[in-house]
């Protein structure tokens, strides 16, 4: 257990009953945090989205509509839920929980909060932090495909199976752009434990925003990758304007053409999911997580409750809302892409960017390290620069021209 949770202090010495109890608690805290989440992004996203469009939004079932979500799962949870006859009943069933689990897995590795004391135990605001905490939500990120395309090919049709081939490429392309952008993030950090990259970006005054304190926030110095990871993000969650995977117009419904009900639900319940995660994984990599101002400057003491157990969660929770406000933004303005225009972005665009971003964060980390100076770090990073056009320049030519393919052909 120690080894799958990390650097947890609850797990330093003897595992007591007290400390599997604590264990299973934040399990189960960390998944109704996020199914709560789910369910006020979707009423935020409507109320927003009525907003930009001069309109009212939901209002009926509850407070300002605040429980139309529930009242939508509910309703879908008491439909028919059919199966078709010619579908692999077994993977037709369980391909809608292999979409939602990698997205909860991947939200355990997030810092939420600071190291806090329950009881006569010490335990951070955090389900687990491998080691390996980047590699694993890699991995997640991938394994969250099967689902897709388990659904697809079960269904027993050719249009979901059309479908899931679709999202299938469609995910494996921005796969390769947010892992090179998460490349820089490491490059900065030297690790790949999300808690020891939030503890390198601490807050230290107004410098850590802009990047000069001893410990800074990366989104300075690695801003273009985290516009590309966000880029990357949102066309991996199937958000709009890269929602091909499920265009009517295009392709009946998707992947999920033959899934009604509560199953149907949980496919949907699994994208707005992936999208909380891997905003809240910006977050951690790029915006240093639940770092920020205390209220030690108002005469609290810095190890009081507000310090230690809320102020962490309200700036993560803060960030985590600025992010999703502007993915709902960008649902609301932009129209949706052409296939065409989604690959093309993707493998011609974002990959080479990432690419010669992570290679002049590399240079400009190893300048600062050996102390060079400010002409210096700037020379470097020009020569870093042309470096990286020459290399995408070498690899361009070796892709084939049209013509050659016609001629081939």
């Amino acid at each position: 257990m120690s080894a799958l949770l990390g650097s947890d202090p609850l797990l330093i010495g003897d595992i007591d009953f007290t400390v599997v109890v604590i264990v299973i608690v934040k399990t189960v805290l960390v998944f109704a945090l996020l199914l709560v989440a789910v369910m006020f992004y979707i009423w935020f996203m409507r109320k927003v989205i009525a907003d930009m469009q001069n309109r009212i939004g939901p209002q009926r079932a509850g407070p300002f509509g605040i429980l139309q979500t529930l009242a939508d799962g509910i309703k879908l949870f008491f439909k028919e839920q059919s199966e078709p006859a010619t579908a692999d009943k077994r993977v037709f069933r369980l391909a809608p929980y292999l979409s939602i689990l990698p997205a909860f897995l991947a939200f355990a590795i997030v810092p939420i909060g600071g190291v806090v004391t329950i009881g006569d135990h010490r335990t951070q605001l955090q389900l687990a932090d491998p080691p390996i905490g980047v590699l694993f939500l890699l991995a997640m990120s991938g394994i969250g495909l099967y689902g897709v395309m388990l659904a697809g090919w079960s269904s027993g049709s050719k249009y979901p199976l059309l479908g899931a081939v679709r999202a299938s490429a469609q995910l494996l392309s921005y796969e390769a752009a947010m892992g090179l952008a998460i490349v820089a993030v490491l490059i900065q950090s030297g690790t790949l434990s999300t808690r020891e990259i939030v503890d390198g970006q601490a807050w230290d005054g107004l410098g850590s925003i802009i990047g000069r304190g001893d410990t800074h926030w990366f989104l300075v110095p690695t801003i273009v990758s985290f516009v590309i990871f966000l880029i990357a993000a949102m066309a991996e969650t199937n958000h709009p304007p890269f929602d091909l995977v499920e265009a009517e117009q295009e392709l009946v419904g998707g992947f999920h053409t033959e899934y009604t009900g509560i199953r149907f639900a949980i496919f949907f319940l699994a994208e707005f999911m992936n999208l909380i995660t891997m905003c809240a994984i910006a977050v951690t990599l790029f915006l240093g997580g639940p770092s920020g101002p205390s209220l030690t400057g108002l005469g609290i003491d810095a190890g009081s409750w507000l310090n230690v157990w809320v102020m962490p969660v309200v700036w993560f929770m803060v960030k985590l809302l600025v992010l999703l406000y502007a993915t709902v933004w960008v649902r609301a303005s932009l129209p949706r892409l052409r296939y065409d225009q989604l690959m093309n972005l993707g493998w011609k665009l974002l990959i080479e960017i990432a690419f010669v971003w992570a290679m002049i964060t590399a240079v400009l980390k190893v300048a600062q390290d050996v102390g060079a100076g400010a002409i210096d770090i700037i020379i470097t990073a020009a020569c870093a620069l042309v470096g990286g056009f020459v290399i995408l320049g070498i690899l361009y030519l070796c892709i084939p021209k049209r013509e050659e393919v016609e001629e081939i052909k």
